[in-house]
């Protein structure tokens, strides 16, 4: 099993470019440095999980792509364009808790941003329904957010992400607040969407095995001031078929390759 290696599959567009990103917070007492120098490369069709001690400034650095947050200095490009200082439907963001509306069910939920781009209705319908059946939640369409599972309320928020078609997905711990059993069923159900849709995706996550699991690119970064220490190509993504996560969690590559992101982390 070629778990790490550098010859990892490239992609030859980069999405994302990070140049030379600083971001200092001001306070009344002291100014904090948040993020570092940061240098990021982001291939098309790639999955690229950030891992890093907590306080390091991962979520951060998503906001300043999501456009949430200004970088002190420096610059973010999405395809060679500055990207705008505000979200767009070209980032698409999932967040840890799930952020559907309580008064519209699932189905308008998922078509939200599509009708307030004025897509006509039956284009809606056909693009909801898609991405419904591919999330496994086309029986719960008509059902409130609060009948769902936490689980099913994540899938919900993929799908109303992925019906707007944006050029890269964010996603901030989007499985950390799930049960275990739940959390790897949703490791296996964004891994296939990924296959599928081909789409760019910047997971941040605490879990090494998760980002050892998902990950086509894993990058490790440092206790504030957040600098990226270290970057790995991995291959198992590609190689990990449905319902074999279990069995890689157990191979001696897998473990000990978890234990050196884990001792890097901590050291």
């Amino acid at each position: 099993m070629a778990l790490l290696e550098d010859k990892a599959k490239k992609q030859s567009k980069h999405v994302i470019e990070v140049q030379d990103l600083n971001l200092v917070y001001d306070t009344d007492i002291q100014s904090v440095a948040a993020l570092k120098d940061i240098q990021l490369q982001v291939e098309d069709g790639s999955f690229v999980c950030v891992l890093g001690p907590s306080g390091c400034g991962k979520t951060t650095l998503l906001r300043i792509i999501a456009g949430f947050l200004q970088p002190t200095s420096g610059n973010v490009y999405l395809d060679g364009e500055a990207i705008p200082d505000k979200p767009d439907e070209n980032r698409g963001v999932v967040f840890q808790h799930q952020t559907l509306y309580p008064w519209l069910n699932i189905e308008q939920n998922v078509e939200f941003g599509l009708k307030m781009r004025k897509v006509p209705s039956r284009e809606r319908r056909d693009v909801v329904d898609k991405y419904l059946e591919m999330v496994g939640l086309a029986q719960f369409k008509k059902a409130a957010p609060y009948e769902l599972s936490g689980g099913m309320k994540q899938r919900a928020s993929i799908a109303r992400v992925l019906a707007n078609d944006p050029r890269i997905i964010l996603m901030d711990e989007p499985f950390g607040a799930l049960d275990a059993m739940t959390k790897e069923q949703m490791q296996e159900k964004i891994r296939t969407i990924w296959k599928e849709t081909h789409k760019t995706i910047f997971f941040i996550t605490h879990d090494v095995e998760e980002a050892l699991l998902l990950g086509t690119k894993i990058i490790i970064m440092s206790a504030r001031p957040g600098q990226i220490i270290k970057e790995y190509n991995n291959n198992l993504p590609y190689e990990i078929g449905d319902g074999e996560s279990r069995v890689y969690r157990s191979r001696k590559e897998f473990i000990e390759k978890r234990e050196e992101i884990v001792s890097l982390i901590q050291h």
